[in-house]
């Protein structure tokens, strides 16, 4: 048994099973995959794999129970490596974010200033992506941290922090009709073409289900995955823009004006989240402990243990 073998387990359950992409994944050739899984299986004594001619259809009982310890195997070899980073270099090392985009452009700015005063030497990396797509990342351990407000607090595998918590709020161009209304309601949104985000991002879900239990439905004549599109858009004159409230800025956005409709949403709540058994290493900490002061070492370390299986009978 060896690591290589353990990797094309985990890569084959990850891409579907689709030896072609494991074998482009792992640099490696088609045959050498198929040679590893059956030297694996002929090693253990079981079949890892539900099979249909050479093709791989999906894992069989004991291959799911292997891929858990798989898993775990994996990460617990990285945490040795960052184990000695940590003692080697105390100051040096990478950092991998997965957010969103109006994390990285409305959240994180000042967050990412301090920390790059404290860890010069640190290379920061700020993916943006989709909630599901930061779920992978750090589900497949590609990032050390995932900030969001959708999704990554639901998964098992994560231990998810508040972040913080913000409201929607809408901007319309200077004069427009919704700055004279004394009281904002969802019918007098509903009278103007609307501009917010794409499904799936940014409280976009709260959104459409405050919309439908009013039994109203608003025309959204575009969508888009970040604010300062939106605010573009609404410039321009296509619709009225619901935005995260903490994405206008007076300064910059002189030419909108913002309405308050806090009343009308629920407020939403962004989460930070880490995978459970992942070692940190000190500058981890240190970047959580500045996004939230509860974040101590301690919390992070006993909210991040593994989940311990009950591997009891009756």
């Amino acid at each position: 048994m060896n690591f290589q073998q353990l990797r094309i387990v985990k890569e084959a359950a990850r891409r579907d099973f689709n030896l072609t992409e494991v074998s482009n994944a792992l640099f490696t050739s088609q045959s050498g995959v198929s040679k590893h899984i059956r030297d694996l299986e002929d090693e253990l004594g079981i079949e890892i794999f539900v099979r249909k001619g050479k093709r791989l259809l999906g894992l069989t009982e004991p291959g799911k129970e292997l891929l858990a310890l798989v898993e775990r195997v994996l990460l617990d070899t990285r945490n040795i490596k960052e184990l000695a980073e940590r003692y080697h270099n105390v100051d040096h090392g990478q950092l991998t974010i997965a957010t969103t985009h109006t994390q990285a452009r409305y959240a994180l700015p000042k967050i990412v200033t301090a920390f790059k005063q404290a860890y010069p030497k640190v290379h920061l990396t700020l993916h943006q992506g989709s909630p599901k797509e930061i779920v992978e990342l750090l589900r497949d351990g590609q990032a050390d941290i995932g900030i969001a407000t959708e999704t990554i607090s639901d998964v098992p595998e994560f231990a998810a922090f508040p972040f913080y918590s913000w409201y929607h709020t809408v901007v319309v161009p200077k004069g427009h009709p919704l700055e004279d209304l004394k009281k904002i309601t969802l019918e007098s949104l509903i009278d103007y073409p609307i501009v917010t985000y794409h499904e799936g991002f940014t409280g976009r879900g709260k959104i459409d289900q405050t919309f439908a239990e009013a039994g109203l439905s608003p025309d959204i004549v575009m969508s888009a995955l970040d604010a300062d599109v939106i605010k573009t858009y609404v410039e321009l004159g296509l619709g009225i823009g619901i935005i995260a409230s903490m994405a206008y800025q007076p300064q910059r956005d002189q030419s909108l004006h913002q309405v308050d409709i806090s009343h009308l949403f629920p407020g939403n709540t962004t989460y930070i989240a880490l995978r459970r058994g992942q070692y940190l290493r000190g500058y981890v900490h240190h970047f959580l402990h500045l996004a939230s002061p509860e974040l101590t070492e301690q919390r992070i370390r006993e909210a991040t243990a593994p989940i311990q299986e009950d591997n009891t009978r009756d």
